[in-house]
C-alpha cells in the first residue's frame, strides 16, 4: 500500500503535553494524600494496605516523571542527555506494569481473605511486603526490553515517542509481543475476572450470614472496581501496542494505516497514564477506612495531632538547648 496524500503524519506532541498537564496536579495531590492516609491507618487493618501503598508509590513515581515529558512535548527537544531520556522512558513502563501487578494483588488478597478467611488469617503483613519486593524486582527486570530496544542519538535531541526502535525480524517481534501481552495483560486480566466471578457466585449462597454478605459485597465492589480500571486504562494500550510496535519496526506499512494506529496508540498511552489519577478514586469509594480518614473530623484531629507532636518536639529541642548552655 502506498502513502496517500490525504494521510499526512499527525503531530501528537501537543496532545501528549495537554493530557499530561491535566494529569500532573490531581495525580500529585491525590497520591500524596493517599500515602499520608495509608500511613495513618496501616496498623489498623490487614486489608491489602501494603499493596495499596505500593500502588500509590507507583502512581506517584509516574506523576513525578511527567514534567520532563511535558517539557519535551512542548519544546520538541531533549536537553538532558540520553541516559536520563532512556531512564524516564523505562520508568514509564515500570510504573505502569507495577500498577497492573498491585491491582491484581489487591483483588487476590481481598478474594482470599473473603473466601478462605481461616486459611489466610495468619498471613501477616510481612508476607505482603515480601510479595511487593518480589513484584518490583520482577517488573523492573521484565521492563528492560523497552529501553534496550530503543536507539538514542544525542545529536538528534529526541526522546520518548520519537525514539527509533532497533530493527527486528518478524518472528522475534511476534515472540516478544506475545510474551509481553500474555504476561503483562492477559494473565492479570484473567486473574481479576476469576476473583470477580468467584465472589459473585459466593453472593448467591443462601447460607451466608448477614455480616458475611456485607463483607462479600464490599470485596466484590473493590474487585470489580479494579477490573473496571484495568479495562479502561490498560486494555486499549495493550490492544494498540503490538500494532504500534509493528508500525515502528516497519512490519506494517501504508500511510493511512500507520496514522490510525499511531493516533490510537497515543490515546491509549494517555489512558494508561490516567490510571495514576483513577487509583485514588478506588481507595476512596471502596475502602471505609480511607473515607473515614478523609472525613472532616478525622482530618481535623489528625492535623491537630501532627501539630501537637511538632510542638512537643520543638519544645523539647529548645529545652535541651537551654540546659546545655
Amino acid at each position: 500500500m502506498t502513502n496517500s496524500s490525504n494521510c499526512t503524519e499527525t503531530d501528537l506532541k501537543r496532545y501528549y503535553a495537554v493530557t499530561y498537564t491535566v494529569i500532573l496536579i490531581p495525580g500529585l495531590i491525590a497520591n500524596t494524600l493517599a500515602l499520608w492516609v495509608f500511613y495513618g491507618y496501616m496498623k489498623e487493618t490487614k486489608r491489602a494496605v501494603i499493596f495499596m501503598i505500593n500502588l500509590a508509590i507507583a502512581d506517584l513515581l509516574q506523576v513525578l516523571s511527567l514534567p520532563l515529558r511535558i517539557f519535551y512535548y512542548l519544546t520538541g527537544t531533549w536537553e538532558f542527555g540520553g541516559g536520563l531520556c532512556l531512564l524516564c522512558f523505562y520508568l514509564k513502563y515500570v510504573n505502569m506494569y507495577a500498577s497492573i501487578f498491585f491491582l491484581v494483588c489487591i483483588s487476590v488478597r481481598r478474594y482470599l481473605f473473603l473466601m478462605h478467611p481461616f486459611r489466610f488469617s495468619d498471613c501477616k503483613r510481612v508476607c505482603d511486603i515480601y510479595v511487593s519486593v518480589v513484584g518490583w524486582v520482577v517488573v523492573c527486570v521484565a521492563c528492560l526490553p523497552f529501553p534496550l530496544l530503543r536507539l538514542h542519538k544525542d545529536d538528534k535531541k529526541t526522546c520518548f515517542v520519537d525514539l527509533p526502535i532497533k530493527e527486528l525480524d518478524l518472528p522475534t517481534s511476534i515472540t516478544l509481543m506475545t510474551i509481553g501481552e500474555l504476561v503483562g495483560f492477559v494473565t492479570p486480566l484473567l486473574i481479576i475476572l476469576y476473583c470477580s466471578w468467584k465472589t459473585i457466585l459466593s453472593l448467591k449462597e443462601k447460607n451466608s450470614a448477614l455480616h458475611d454478605l456485607g463483607e462479600k459485597k464490599k470485596a466484590l465492589k473493590m474487585i470489580l472496581t479494579c477490573a473496571l480500571v484495568f479495562l479502561i486504562c490498560f486494555a486499549p494500550y495493550h490492544i494498540g501496542f503490538p500494532l504500534d510496535f509493528f508500525v515502528k519496526t516497519k512490519q506494517i506499512k501504508g500511510g493511512c494505516v500507520q496514522k490510525v494506529i499511531s493516533v490510537f496508540h497515543a490515546v491509549a498511552l494517555c489512558l494508561a497514564s490516567l490510571n495514576s489519577c483513577v487509583d485514588p478514586v478506588i481507595y476512596y469509594f471502596t475502602t471505609d477506612e480511607f473515607r473515614r480518614r478523609l472525613s472532616r473530623q478525622d482530618l481535623h484531629d489528625s492535623i491537630q495531632l501532627h501539630h501537637l507532636s511538632y510542638t512537643r518536639k520543638h519544645s523539647r529541642d529548645v529545652l535541651m538547648e537551654d540546659t546545655t548552655e
